[in-house]
């Protein structure tokens, strides 16, 4: 009986201890690079039909022509925040990066 008690009052504390994230991004983002989509401000066009907090990727190659993967978030105000941004290998022997 105590070993029921214990166990459920552990599964409670650990229960209560979780914590709702609306989103797997809590960075402030990338500053945009040339190429990115928010380059030069954010698009005239607003994203009306996409619900918030939706993401997507854009590839692009950047002014030293590697190609780069960014992905981005739609924010409650419409606008696009970069929340990744991954270099893909320019050549073979060039992976770790």
């Amino acid at each position: 009986m105590i070993r029921t008690i214990t166990a459920a009052g552990v599964m409670a504390a650990l229960v209560a201890s979780c914590t709702v994230v609306s989103s797997s991004y809590t960075s402030e983002g990338y500053a945009p690079i040339p190429g990115s989509i928010t380059y030069g401000g954010q698009p005239r066009t607003k994203l009306t039909r996409s619900p918030i907090g939706s993401s997507f990727p854009h590839t692009f190659t950047d002014q030293t022509g590697r190609t780069v993967e960014e992905i981005y978030v739609l924010q409650p105000d419409r606008t696009l925040r970069i929340v990744e941004r991954h270099y893909r290998p320019f050549l073979a022997w060039d992976r770790d990066q």
